[in-house]
């Protein structure tokens, strides 16, 4: 009974959740579908944490939707040893750099005051629960080799049967309970991004990459302005 909650019955609830709340959350209160960034307010620690992370989920993601979409060009590729290897040194590699941009933003909203009088309990717990779900994949990758193959082979026909509603777990419950923790943690994320600021991803802003660039210059130090010890009247800036 718990198997099919977790594998059956969990998929199903996360997915409708996520397209009845993301809808609902953008026809409602679409202004507020954005990260909610917190540069204006410490913006040194942010690149060392946002970079990585971003750049680093984004491959690792990429490379879960491949498996996904085109399994059998994925295992037609790994047949070559040398591209298999290469393939997983480097979803490894972006893995841990997501890890490492987690834990300093993780740290940061710790540490500072002012982001956390900005952040809800809900931003903490995500930050949380994703930095368990990439560890259990780091954990996953290392003691599991290959698996963009196995994925391809096991884990998409499941993820599929979910998709046509006719679930078939029977591969999915042989897995290592570390995998199997690794799927509700994905789950669970899906779930919980019509709540939290994840929901971003949805309406990034593409049509920037074809945007004219804009320059924007400053005539004052920011790093006086945005002192929290300060004081508080001062001139404002003059923009260009």
């Amino acid at each position: 009974m718990l198997n099919n909650f977790l594998f059956i019955a969990l998929p199903y609830v996360a997915l409708v959740v996520f397209f009845v709340g993301t809808i609902h959350r953008y026809r409602t209160l679409k202004y507020k579908n954005s990260s909610l960034s917190s540069q204006f307010l410490e913006g040194d620690n942010l690149f060392w944490g946002t970079i990585p992370f971003h750049w680093g989920l984004i491959v690792v993601l990429l490379g879960h939707f491949m498996a996904f979409l085109i399994p059998d060009t994925l295992i037609a590729w790994n047949g070559d040893p040398m591209r298999l290897i290469a393939l997983e040194i480097t979803g490894f590699a972006f893995a841990l750099g997501a890890l490492v941009g987690l834990v300093v933003l993780l740290l940061r909203r710790m540490t500072n005051d002012r982001l956390r009088v900005v952040s809800s309990p809900m931003d903490t717990a995500l930050e949380w629960l994703l930095l368990a779900q990439i560890i259990l994949g780091l954990l996953t990758a290392f003691n599991y080799r290959w698996g963009s193959t196995w994925f391809a082979s096991d884990m998409t026909p499941y993820l599929w049967s979910i998709i046509k509603l006719n679930p078939e777990t029977s591969v999915v419950l042989t897995l290592p309970l570390i995998v199997r923790l690794h799927i509700i943690g994905a789950f669970l994320i899906i779930f919980l991004v019509p709540f939290t600021r994840l929901v971003h991803v949805l309406v990034a802003p593409f049509h920037y990459i074809g945007r004219p660039n804009q320059r924007v210059m400053w005539n004052w130090d920011p790093k006086k302005i945005r002192r929290p010890d300060g004081p508080c009247n001062y001139i404002p800036p003059k923009n260009n």
